[in-house]
């Protein structure tokens, strides 16, 4: 019942990956789901619908509502994880809250100390992985060094990146440079798989390092402008193409690369971001999701379950930490 465009996305794009053959609990509101499911004609077998009465406003506090809204749709599809009734949840609806439900409902992967929001981003190599990107405002050093762990996980798993490389993001390649949080975790990184040293903002549109790790104060900025940065470029790039009859031209010629680099940089090619370190995937989708994007983020959760990403993160953990 979460997001920008609910339940009318949730529900197509839960019908969508169902007739893949991907089982989906679409929780919410019955009465209301059974009404939206109606309007797709015949429904694929692999739809059931738990219901829950209520639901976590995009105004309300993420923390005090999935605590005090226990019948929320949120917190009871965490609880279908939590109980073994699914592997996976996915949701567009509040951030916060869905933060707060995966933790406090899912629990942490034994060894985890904090779970890290990893968020995919495209950059001239293919995607890469930016992982905090806003879990933790305030990050110790080996939340870092696990972070690395559980994104070089993601990219090969989920992205299928052969021995992806990982990166602390700071303000200098040297060893050395940044903050104190920066400097001990390339010391406790140094040497571990993947490991290429320091990289800079510049560095990862480059696909520098496939992994970028960081804490997620900068690496919330990082992403934000990341994707500000695209919408103004193609912006500009539209209102150019169309201010004069040769830029028109020019813009049909060009249409099929453009619609490359679109899908590219379209946040929706993943489906939303991911924390990782808790017992099953969660998937956090934009709440101004379409079709497409609920349908993917649905997709690689369900790729994210049959490949073990937990278990590998559990695994990864367990033969790094020091």
């Amino acid at each position: 019942m979460g997001g920008d465009k609910a339940p009318q996305v949730p529900v197509s794009g839960a019908v969508a990956a169902a007739k893949e053959g991907i089982g989906v609990l679409l929780v919410g509101d019955q009465a209301v789901l059974e009404r939206e499911l109606a309007t797709h004609g015949d429904v694929p077998s692999g739809i059931e619908i738990v219901h829950a009465a209520d639901r976590i406003l995009s105004t309300d506090d993420g923390v005090k509502a999935v605590r005090t809204k226990s019948d929320a749709s949120m917190v009871v599809a965490c609880k279908q994880v939590a109980e073994g009734r699914a592997s996976a949840v996915v949701s567009a609806g509040h951030t916060g809250a869905m933060l707060a439900a995966s933790t406090l409902l899912l629990r942490r992967l034994p060894g985890v100390i904090r779970p890290g929001l990893a968020v995919p981003m495209p950059s001239v190599l293919g995607p890469v992985v930016l992982i905090d990107g806003g879990a933790n405002v305030e990050c110790k050093p080996e939340y870092l060094a696990q972070f690395a762990v559980m994104g070089r996980v993601l990219a090969h798993e989920i992205m299928g990146i052969d021995d992806p490389t990982v990166g602390i993001l700071t303000i200098g390649e040297e060893a050395g440079k940044g903050t104190e949080l920066v400097q001990e975790a390339y010391a406790l990184l140094e040497g571990t798989p993947g490991f290429i040293g320091n990289i800079e903002g510049r560095d990862v549109p480059k696909g520098t390092a496939r992994v970028i790790v960081t804490d997620g104060f900068t690496g919330n900025v990082a992403l934000k402008l990341y994707e500000g940065a695209a919408g103004m470029l193609f912006s500009e790039i539209r209102r150019g193409l169309m201010s004069s009859t040769r830029g028109k031209i020019a813009g049909k010629l060009a249409m099929p690369s453009f619609q490359e680099l679109r899908k590219k940089v379209d946040p929706e090619e993943y489906g939303g971001a991911y924390l990782l370190g808790v017992r099953g995937m969660s998937v956090i989708g934009h709440g101004n999701s379409g079709v497409r994007g609920m349908t993917n983020g649905i997709r690689t959760a369900a790729r994210g379950v049959a490949g073990d990403v937990t278990g590998h993160i559990e695994a990864g953990l367990g033969v790094t930490s020091k």
